[in-house]
């Protein structure tokens, strides 16, 4: 499993299952709210939410469904949740749900321990531009100037351009392997330089340069891998502990450590993961020694505080770790919506930054507007957790009045079937991954390897949609003989072209 951002290509086909194991009720077990709000109208507001999770897509002339937390959470075979919401630039509450693995007893609460997977990128590039902000590190300087351990390979693609901190960041150094499968309970695991080098036993690739740094976005986790060597061997210390110093401890995220393996003393407060079918994980979850990509365990109101330092700091009114310049560095986009860390959408008061995880077992997604003081993050120990979290996601921005993340309202077109006879075939994403598509019972249908599949909804003879999260589109694309080379996906304001590779009939 990778550890990416939840806007990636991909995500439209993230798995569901609509299972139906015996669980308990959603559970509220902490609520911490602010001062200043009235108990039983926040109460109330809670409960719309909890009883309002919304659809990616509201067909045409059709009833809005509504669900329940505890009716999603049987569905998509996720055990626990954790949901902490901000507004007014505080958090105003947060909640566990559920259970800490299947079919138990331990509740989840608001301080349960969940693995934030991506959304540790966050987290490590404030660490990395708090030591710019202390003039240890240059943002757009050759990295390999201060990596002492191991240096980046040089290339054909570094000849004229070397990599620097900024690109990193950013993903745009061309530094590859995209994300980390984690090592399983007793398995072996790699040392970062074991990783960085794809030496045994190390289970991904060894990190290198395949594009001129700068020119293309391409999402890295081996990037963030060269970072936290690169904080090692400026410091001389553990990130783990760079980490604390630098951010969790001024923030006070009292709860989070970039532990890997998880000690286990900490095994009590956290929640386990669940593969897609409801089985736990073995061991109940992977450990990442890739701490800066992957490896941060964390409870909601903890990332909460995070998004609202970056809010307060943006705007001048907190430096508890960066000054607002630098902070503004991450809110800056380099490529394709990505600023240093953490993916920027939206303008004006609709400007938010965001950032989503996956880990074996886990779900995550953090987002935040930089100017209203609004946002939420959200937790979960599933694989099936996306599908929640963006069911969540709606009902909060539907109860707070957001712009954002409301369900598109679509309309399905009458195509005759043989229009999508010509669709059917393979079709490879730039990662690799083969997205099939095929018919049956007059209906189209797309499916990755490892994935259930996912309807294509016609809105034109060439234009798709589907019901899932992101809103994605699929715009088909035909050759001057009328022969089908590819699709053009539209999802979350970005744009790819996706060629097709064969027929199947």
């Amino acid at each position: 499993m990778h550890c990416v951002p939840s806007v990636l290509f991909f995500l439209f086909l993230s798995g569901c299952v609509a299972g139906h194991h015996s669980m308990p009720e959603a559970t509220a077990v902490e609520i911490s709210t602010s001062d200043t709000q009235n108990d039983d109208e926040l109460a109330a507001r809670i409960r719309r939410i909890e009883n309002g999770l919304l659809p990616p897509v509201v067909f045409d002339g059709q009833k809005i469904p509504k669900w329940t937390i505890s009716e999603r959470m049987k569905v998509y075979n996720c055990p626990g949740v954790s949901v902490a919401v901000i507004n007014d630039g505080k958090i105003e509450w947060a909640k566990g749900y559920g259970t800490t693995e299947k079919d138990g007893s331990r509740q989840v609460t608001d301080e349960t321990l969940f693995q934030a997977a991506s959304v540790s990128k966050p987290i490590a590039a404030m660490v990395a531009l708090r030591l710019v902000q202390e003039g240890k590190l240059d943002l757009d300087e050759d990295v390999n100037r201060r990596l002492v351990s191991w240096k980046v390979p040089e290339n054909q693609f570094t000849r004229e351009k070397k990599i620097t901190l900024r690109q990193l960041l950013a993903h745009t150094s061309g530094v590859t392997v995209h994300g980390f499968a984690g090592y399983a309970a007793g398995a072996p695991r790699a040392t970062l330089l074991q990783i960085l080098q794809g030496t045994p036993p190390a289970n991904s690739p060894p990190v290198s340069v395949d594009a001129v740094p700068g020119t293309r976005w391409s999402y890295s986790g081996g990037g963030y891998s060269v970072v936290e060597q690169l904080l090692e061997d400026t410091l001389k210390k553990p990130f783990s502990e760079i980490a604390a110093e630098k951010v969790l401890r001024p923030l006070k995220m009292t709860h989070s450590h970039f532990a890997q393996p998880l000690p286990a003393l900490l095994e009590k407060d956290a929640a386990a993961g669940h593969l897609e079918n409801g089985d736990k994980v073995k061991g109940g979850w992977h450990a990442y020694p890739t701490l800066a990509a992957a490896g941060l365990w964390t409870t909601a109101p903890d990332l909460a505080e995070f998004a609202i330092e970056v809010q307060e700091s943006a705007q001048g009114r907190s430096n508890k770790v960066l000054n607002g310049k630098l902070t503004n560095e991450m809110l800056t986009p380099q490529l394709d919506n990505w600023g240093l860390g953490l993916t920027i959408q939206g303008a004006g008061r609709g400007r938010r930054f965001s950032h989503g995880g996956s880990n074996e077992g886990y779900r995550s997604f953090m987002v935040a507007y930089t100017d209203t003081g609004k946002g939420a993050v959200i937790l979960t120990n599933s694989d099936n957790g996306e599908m929640l979290f963006d069911e969540i996601l709606r009902s909060i921005a539907r109860e707070y009045g957001w712009a954002d993340f409301q369900p598109a309202e679509k309309t399905v077109a009458r195509v005759n079937p043989q229009v999508f006879q010509s669709y059917v075939g393979d079709y490879r994403f730039p990662t690799g991954a083969t997205l099939t598509i095929t018919i049956e019972d007059g209906r189209m249908y797309g499916k990755l390897p490892g994935n259930p599949r996912a309807e294509l909804f016609p809105e034109s003879e060439t234009k798709y949609f589907l019901n899932v999260p992101g809103n994605p589109e699929v715009i088909f694309v035909r050759d001057t003989d009328g022969g089908v080379k590819g699709f053009t996906l539209l999802i979350e304001g970005r744009v790819m072209e996706i060629k097709k590779l064969s027929s199947k009939n």
